[in-house]
């Protein structure tokens, strides 16, 4: 293990990462875009421009985009003047999708308040006069906060989704930052936004799957990942390539013992 990263096995561990990746058929990872919402004068809700929502088990992903209903409806021409509607049938087309999988388990990437999150999305779908349907708050996994527990707050830097893929080589093409979302929203690219959110949400799967294998890199330090109690201390030594290297090698002469004695006694 490299000085300066964490290493995790889900196995080992007896937090809840070790049962969240138990049923991936039952697992999706979900994130969307929406207009920005920082020194916003309008007091309406963000509008939502796209929603990705992938199968952690096969990788199959659904997504729900304004331009694609407007596609759909022929009205690619007038987006922003019917914005309302195409907005509403999107969230429709999502909502409807969320109460076939009322059971499933959701990762997501800070999805957790009225400001951006599931319950945002509620909001915005009712205020367009819809019915929303809720999965419950205990399937919602919110990775920040799992990585946080099992890392510390030092697991990557900030803007630690974009840091964190960084450190484990995961591509980041078409990904946008915030500020870049927001340019992308005001200049009307709802295509290049629906790119991004399908992007996210391939980085935050490949996140969960590395944290599901034991192989996630972090940047955080190591006593905040394996903590200095003397089982902390044992878990680091069998992270470790040389301890699983004389652990080998024990094994090893162990068996070489066994065939030795067994010589002797034949002779």
């Amino acid at each position: 293990m490299s000085a300066g990263s964490g290493r995790y096995k889900c196995g080992s561990h007896k937090g809840p990462a070790g049962s969240l990746f138990a049923n991936p058929e039952h697992l999706y990872v979900i994130h969307y875009s929406c207009e920005s919402f920082y020194g916003r004068t309008d007091p309406s809700s963000p509008r939502v421009t796209s929603i990705a929502v992938k199968l952690f088990g096969t990788g199959q992903t659904t997504s729900f985009s304004i331009h694609q209903v407007a596609e759909r409806l022929a009205k690619l021409q007038t987006i922003e003047a019917e914005y309302d509607l195409l907005e509403k049938e999107m969230l429709s087309d999502y909502f409807a999708f969320v109460a076939q999988h009322l059971n499933d388990h959701w990762v997501h990437w800070h999805m957790r308040d009225t400001n951006y999150g599931f319950k945002a999305l509620e909001h915005r779908y009712a205020a367009l006069g819809g019915t929303p349907t809720s999965a419950s708050d205990t399937l919602k996994i919110d990775l920040p906060d799992l990585l946080s527990d099992l890392y510390g707050h030092s697991y990557a830097p900030d803007p630690h989704l974009s840091q964190l893929a960084d450190l484990n080589g995961i591509g980041k093409l078409d990904f946008l930052t915030g500020a870049e979302e927001a340019a992308a929203f005001e200049g009307r690219e709802y295509v290049k936004l629906h790119q991004s959110t399908l992007r996210k949400a391939n980085v935050i799967t490949d996140i969960s799957r590395r944290l599901r294998e034991g192989t996630l890199t972090t940047s955080a330090p190591w006593k905040d990942t394996f903590g200095v109690s003397v089982g902390g201390i044992y878990g680091a030594m069998t992270e470790s390539l040389a301890w699983q290297i004389i652990s080998g090698l024990g094994v090893v002469v162990s068996v070489a013992g066994v065939v030795l004695v067994g010589l002797r006694a034949l002779l």
